[in-house]
């Protein structure tokens, strides 16, 4: 893990969708919707001043993983990030869908 790196266990409402989510420490997207918020710099430093919603755009294999990049509707920085089982899987077939519409 980077040095960088910083675990927050924080619960929050996503502000997409309105789902109550319970962080585990490394929840960095809402499982619902996969929408996030642009809040950090580095992994959970909670350093970014810019706090635009950051909307789901791009869903790709590595390796084993399955890689969410969102992107800042304000800002327009790209962050990635791990996919999870508790993921609504409904939400990352339309992402899917969507990436390859518009290819």
């Amino acid at each position: 893990m980077s040095e960088k790196f910083k675990r927050n266990r924080e619960d929050f409402t996503c502000e997409k969708c309105g789902l109550f989510v319970i962080g585990d420490g490394y929840t960095n997207h809402c499982p619902q919707c996969l929408w996030s918020k642009h809040v950090d710099i580095y992994p959970g430093d909670r350093k970014a001043s810019c706090g635009g919603l950051m909307r789901p755009i791009v869903i790709e294999k590595e390796g084993k993983d399955t890689i969410l990049t969102n992107e800042c509707t304000v800002c327009l920085y790209k962050k990635r990030n791990k996919l999870s089982l508790k993921d609504n899987y409904e939400e990352v077939l339309r992402v899917v869908r969507n990436q390859v519409s518009s290819k």
